[in-house]
């Protein structure tokens, strides 16, 4: 399939050219994408996604949230069908309530990546098919970490415990996956250096724009986790959708048919896309479903 330049049509750089596609299947990232500055589901685009999903389109979060972190979203958007969840390492029916397949983190693994999180003075956060375990401390300092934003929803969503590599080593088999946030780039890089030096297999991420990690089992990522559920539901990679920001949403972005930025997009995920929308606080995604669905 050929495509030509890129050009601007109502804000949204469509890439279109030679043969048409009709798409059957749209991955939202969440936090950057779906979501405005305020966390929240624009009216606009959450009309947008509503007339989508009657016409039959199947919708999907692709996120590294969990299905209990989803929850509000989930119930308030019930036309969103499918989770791609924790980074891809859970698949989610939210119609039927069920995990359709999940792929554990190897406790060698998650203890390597959280052990080297808190050499460094860094916040591991534990995350389950269905819930999401933290020290009360580490969510306390989550505002000194440039991560406030999201010190409401931990509070009213984690299980508290005293000691994440303790927790670990008596739960083995139940992480999917760990969000590491760091003080600085310069310690998330030697974190990241220590985790690839134990040799112990860990799939890492960036995040929150280079302030954080998102660590998964090797070879997982929201790429492998989207063609699941494409071959799922029995949909060509050419006939996908996926929307993203941010360092994680790379594998996802390089999978599918047609790839999507933010404007506000980091500058990796805006190269990996065909078609660059509107921010995040300006109905981006609603701009994409105009203009590839309609």
């Amino acid at each position: 399939m050929a495509y030509h330049d890129p050009k601007m049509t109502n804000n949204l750089t469509i890439c279109h050219g030679g043969l048409m596609t009709t798409y059957r299947l749209l991955a939202l990232d969440m936090d950057g994408t779906l979501l405005d500055s305020q966390k929240r589901v624009s009216p606009n685009t959450r009309k947008a996604l509503e007339r989508l999903a009657k016409q039959g389109v199947a919708i999907a979060f692709a996120t590294g949230r969990n299905a209990l972190e989803l929850g509000f979203y989930s119930d308030n958007l019930p036309f969103i069908r499918f989770g791609v969840l924790s980074t891809g390492s859970v698949l989610y029916d939210f119609a039927k309530k069920v995990t359709l397949d999940t792929t554990p983190f190897p406790v060698e693994a998650v203890t390597a990546a959280v052990g080297a999180t808190l050499d460094e003075g860094g916040l591991p956060f534990l995350s389950c098919v269905d819930k999401t375990y933290a020290r009360q401390c580490d969510i306390d300092r989550l505002a000194d970490y440039d991560m406030g934003g999201y010190q409401l929803g931990y509070e009213q969503i984690c299980t508290r415990i005293d000691d994440p590599l303790t927790w670990i080593a008596t739960h083995p088999d139940q992480v999917t996956k760990l969000d590491l946030f760091y003080r600085s780039q310069a310690s998330m890089q030697r974190a990241r250096a220590a985790i690839i030096a134990s040799g112990a297999g860990v799939e890492l991420a960036d995040c929150e724009q280079g302030r954080a990690l998102e660590g998964t089992a090797a070879g997982v990522t929201k790429g492998t986790g989207l063609c699941s559920l494409a071959r799922h539901l029995g949909i060509s990679l050419n006939e996908v959708v996926a929307v993203g920001d941010d360092g994680n949403d790379l594998p996802m972005l390089r999978v599918v048919g047609m790839p999507v930025a933010m404007e506000n997009a980091c500058s990796e995920a805006r190269a990996a896309a065909r078609c660059i929308t509107t921010d995040n606080d300006h109905d981006g995604v609603a701009q994409v479903i105009e203009k590839l669905f309609f």
